[in-house]
């Protein structure tokens, strides 16, 4: 699919799921063939003529103004994150130009080094299609304990973050409410999708996804957008048991790079109290040392 094909999915996904009653109009009775709103209706919302806005939808009219598409938006009633991806798909380029393998992604020296910094808590370092490029002890014992620690250093092995999520039962069994974290999943792949609509390792996880989990298939025909840099999330640990927890995406500029995500819990809660347990349970046993009385062995 084309980039101007998204932004007609898009456009024609969210006004299906507004109906007249949501924005204050009259329908008087009469009876529909679908619950959304019309695109007459839309386009008179927006302020703008029906055939325009017909164009748009259709993906024929590529030079869309910042002021008409702010208006579309406002009457589709997005939200922040909302907008900026319509704005993203507005403007991208009108015919796909072939690109070959995306190169490996890697830590980044900066991204090692704030890895570092925040050792003793659970951190992992994601790549853009959400593969897990790196994870400190507690992040690998949080989120993955029941993977290989090793497997991110090897990019044919590396857990996808996403992957995990709709198709690892373990995963799945972490988050009490899974169905938040999934939508939440989801809608980051929606932003990177509309950053990066030509980067084919990120079409087929999308397309993995969809054959292989019908939840996800659902989730992303609606084109939700979720922008979740701070989601609280209740985890029932295999370990340490339920907790509450607070998971940070500290993301690079333009959201082109790898981004660190952090796992932190209220101070001097239950809930920090089983994060530090996880992480003395994580840490590498220190060999042990002879006892200072110890009778020692001559040659």
């Amino acid at each position: 699919m084309n980039e101007h094909g998204r932004l007609a999915d898009f456009l024609q996904a969210r006004r299906s799921q507004l109906r007249p009653q949501d924005v204050g109009l009259e329908t008087y009775g009469e009876r529909r063939r679908v619950p959304g709103l019309r695109r007459e209706e839309l386009a008179m919302l927006a302020g703008i003529s029906a055939p325009y806005y017909t164009r748009l939808e259709q993906g024929q009219s590529r030079n869309a103004s910042r002021e008409v598409l702010d208006a579309v938006a406002s009457a589709l009633r997005l939200d922040e994150s909302e907008r900026a991806h319509l704005h993203t798909l507005a403007r991208a380029p009108s015919r796909s130009r072939a690109v070959g393998r995306p190169p490996v992604e890697r830590v980044t020296p900066a991204m090692s080094a704030l890895l570092a910094a925040v050792d003793g808590t659970p951190a992992v370092v994601l790549g853009r299609r959400s593969d897990v490029l790196a994870w400190n002890r507690p992040g690998h014992g949080l989120f993955a304990g029941h993977l290989d620690r090793d497997s991110p250093d090897d990019p044919g092995r590396r857990p996808n973050m996403a992957g995990l999520v709709f198709l690892d039962a373990h995963t799945r069994d972490l988050y009490t409410d899974w169905p938040a974290k999934a939508r939440a999943v989801v809608g980051n792949l929606r932003l990177t999708a509309g950053r990066f609509p030509n980067d084919p390792l990120l079409a087929a996880l999308i397309g993995e996804l969809t054959m292989r989990s019908t939840e996800f298939a659902t989730m992303w025909a609606d084109h939700r957008i979720l922008a979740c840099d701070v989601a609280d999330y209740e985890m029932r640990h295999p370990l340490v048991g339920t907790l509450a927890v607070t998971q940070q995406t500290l993301q690079s500029p333009q959201g082109s790079g790898p981004s660190l995500v952090v796992a932190t819990a209220a101070p001097g809660s239950p809930s920090a109290t089983a994060l530090t347990l996880l992480a003395h349970t994580t840490a590498p046993r220190k060999p042990t040392q002879p006892h200072p009385g110890a009778a020692t062995r001559t040659p």
